[in-house]
């Protein structure tokens, strides 16, 4: 956890499975880290990254939505078949050996689709952690974590725990808005507005 984290945070539990987030350009970076399971997110017209070429043998979900938290004609923001396949993935992880499962999960900058993912992989795993908790294992993991909310809502939907993960994350938002206050601005104008206001709002 980074030292200007979010304080009061619940002591680093064991994660069911080690975890690397990253983006793209990161990928090569990781082909020699016996990677077991890769999630792999990518906007819907974009060719496969060649550095998975490099990795040895592991299994793999590949998911095309945009970066999108409003649902629009156009938008493809993700859907609700999405999280579904990301959360059968995460089961499918869990059957495995435990010294096994290395989980890479990326989208294009490892900062808003994969950490989304990756907090609803940890929530599935780890039924008993508060949401705050799993947001600061995200955290932990991935400084720059700045999860896309509609992945969020549809998720803590499907593992009922309904307003959990979209209320806590005002915080990680906080975070970050306090360390790059440009980041507002950003989200405001790539219409992500209601993630800026659950940050302005968190007490």
């Amino acid at each position: 956890m980074p030292d200007n984290a979010p304080q009061d945070h619940a002591p680093a539990a064991k994660l069911p499975f080690q975890i690397t987030i990253c983006g793209i350009e990161e990928l090569s970076c990781h082909a020699e880290g016996k990677v077991s399971h890769v999630l792999s997110i990518l906007d819907p017209d974009h060719v496969e990254p060649e550095a998975f070429g490099a990795y040895g043998e592991h299994a793999k979900l590949e998911l095309r939505f945009k970066d999108e938290i409003e649902d629009f004609p156009g938008a493809d923001a993700p859907q609700l078949q999405h999280v579904e396949q990301v959360l059968t993935f995460g089961r499918d992880i869990l059957r495995d050996p435990e010294a096994l499962r290395h989980l890479l999960v990326h989208c294009h900058m490892g900062i808003s689709r994969s950490t989304a993912a990756m907090t609803l992989l940890l929530a599935e795993a780890q039924p008993a952690t508060s949401a705050r908790d799993v947001l600061h294992q995200v955290l932990g993991i991935r400084e720059r974590a700045w999860p896309n909310l509609r992945m969020l809502t549809l998720g803590e939907e499907l593992l009922g725990r309904p307003g959990q993960f979209s209320s806590a994350v005002g915080e990680i938002y906080r975070y970050q808005l306090d360390r790059r206050p440009q980041l507002r601005n950003f989200f405001m104008d790539i219409g992500r507005a209601r993630e800026v206001v659950l940050a302005e709002n968190w007490t």
